[in-house]
């Protein structure tokens, strides 16, 4: 894209802490060829983020999970329409201390087991997760409840909610910090996350029961949740952009930037996530560039290739 001296203006964008990385790159990127172009990217999570972007404060939402029927609904009492973008894939990444020397994996299964409502001041020690598992308490970090991160983990995991005697936040650095110091500690943040930190954290790998997605256990990894065997905690990730704005120059060039397929490609790869294949960005710009409305993307939508939820 050349630059663009005489495009001006602001593009104000909030949300995901998760989409943050790829969303401030691509900012960075489009200073150089539209400097007099402010865009601002903030972080108050998933939820945080579409509360603000359905009461008209932000031109784009960050979104680490698709739209959800309460915010559509809060949307439209708004008038505010949208365009659902997906710009990368996550995997989801479980991890323990260091130190744990018991878990190798964990099943589907014992994640809900730990994780479920039902568990708050239930299951408090390992050994009630799986027999063999020593006698030592149950340390839980996890994302925290505005975070779209929190909502994708709870709904594939234990079915929309959690118990609440967890440390939660929304800052990654925090709950490193908490598995990495506490021999006890289990939980769960976005893959890049860990990457970054994997010398101060041990990957857990799951196993999700299903005999059709091969024998045993996997580690979430690019190939892993590319080729959607790292089941049930991958997802892509989104911008959403609101449609009222979509022919403003700078929006519409800084989206065009964004869905480049050299620009997001690189960018997405380079903060640490998973590009889609080129067909998918192809697909991602069509809906961009026929300025297509509404959501086609859900949690219980996360076993169907992202192509064809697009083609849909």
């Amino acid at each position: 894209m050349p630059a663009t001296p005489q495009l001006s203006g602001r593009v104000s964008v909030d949300g995901s802490s998760t989409v943050y990385p790829v969303t401030e790159a691509m900012a960075e990127e489009f200073r150089r060829v539209a400097p007099d172009v402010q865009v601002t990217v903030g972080i108050s999570g998933t939820g945080g983020g579409f509360k603000k972007f359905c009461s008209g404060e932000t031109d784009i939402s960050d979104a680490s999970r698709a739209i959800t029927a309460e915010e559509v609904e809060l949307c439209a009492q708004s008038g505010i329409e949208y365009i659902e973008l997906p710009v990368a894939y996550d995997g989801l990444a479980v991890m323990v201390n260091p130190q744990n020397v018991w878990v190798d994996y964990l099943t589907v299964e014992e994640l809900k087991t730990i994780w479920e409502p039902d568990a708050q001041g239930v299951i408090t020690n390992w050994n009630q997760v799986r027999p063999g598992f020593p006698d030592r308490p149950l340390s839980l970090y996890g994302a925290g409840t505005d975070s779209g991160t929190y909502d994708y983990f709870v709904e594939v995991i234990s079915g929309g909610d959690s118990r609440g005697d967890f440390q939660a936040s929304e800052d990654d650095n925090v709950l490193v910090q908490g598995i990495a110091t506490d021999t006890n500690a289990i939980g769960f943040f976005g893959l890049a996350y860990y990457e970054e930190n994997a010398d101060r954290l041990k990957l857990v790998a799951v196993d999700d029961g299903d005999p059709s997605n091969g024998d045993g256990p996997i580690e979430p990894s690019a190939e892993t949740v590319q080729n959607g065997t790292y089941r049930p905690l991958s997802r892509p990730i989104f911008i959403y952009v609101k449609a009222s704005e979509a022919d403003r120059p700078e929006v519409v060039a800084f989206v065009d930037f964004y869905l480049a397929s050299q620009n997001v490609r690189e960018l997405v790869a380079e903060v640490g996530y998973i590009p889609f294949p080129e067909d998918v960005y192809a697909l991602a710009r069509q809906r961009w560039e026929s300025r297509r409305t509404g959501t086609t993307f859900s949690a219980q939508s996360a076993t169907i290739p992202v192509a064809e939820l697009l083609r849909r």
